[in-house]
Parts: structure tokens; sequence; C-alpha cells
């Protein structure tokens, strides 16, 4: 993933943490999976294997896609006041520009 892809998944992320459509964390990801409400997952680039495999495995299940991002879990922290690994976007609009610019 290039510099450019990482600068506009991070724009586009705090764009979507503005306006209020993400879901931050591991399990409250999940459960937006679960309830329909995720469109796509974001993990971090530092997630440990253990977390993308558990991502992917209920991502899996529910049809919901999940992109691995070149953002860390210190720079996502940064963009939203949480460090985490995990999060659920919960907006098509948002989903279909991740998948825009990570599957690019």
């Amino acid at each position: 993933m290039s510099s450019e892809k990482k600068r506009k998944t991070a724009d586009l992320l705090t764009i979507c943490l503005k306006a209020g459509k993400s879901v931050k964390g591991f399990d409250s990801s999940m459960d937006a999976v679960k309830d329909g409400k995720a469109f796509c997952v974001l993990t971090a680039s530092d997630a440990s294997a253990k977390t993308v495999k558990e991502v992917n495995f209920v991502c899996g299940r529910y049809e919901v896609p999940a992109y691995a991002t070149e953002l860390e879990k210190a720079e996502i922290a940064r963009l939203c006041g949480k460090e985490t690994a995990v999060i659920a976007v919960c907006d098509r609009g948002f989903a279909a520009g991740f998948e825009k610019i990570i599957l690019k």
C-alpha cells in the first residue's frame, strides 16, 4: 500500500469518525457486524494475527468485507482518540469509499 493510499484511508476514516458512522474496538465492531449494522471492517497493520483471523472469520460468516489497512493502532488512536486495531464502518457510502481506496 502506498503512502498515498495510507493518507486517503486516514482522511476518509477521519470524516467517517466525525460523521459518527463507525464503531471502535474489536467487541463493539463484531457486535455491529452481527447486528447487520457494519458494511465493512478495517484492521490496523499491526493488529495481532489472532485478531485479524477472528475478524475475517466473523466477517466471512456475515458476508461483511474486512480490509487490512496500512494504518497502525497508534495512528488510528491519533485519529479517533482510542487505540484500537479494529473499526467497523456503519455506512454504505463510506464502506464503498474504503473499498475503492484499499482494493485499488
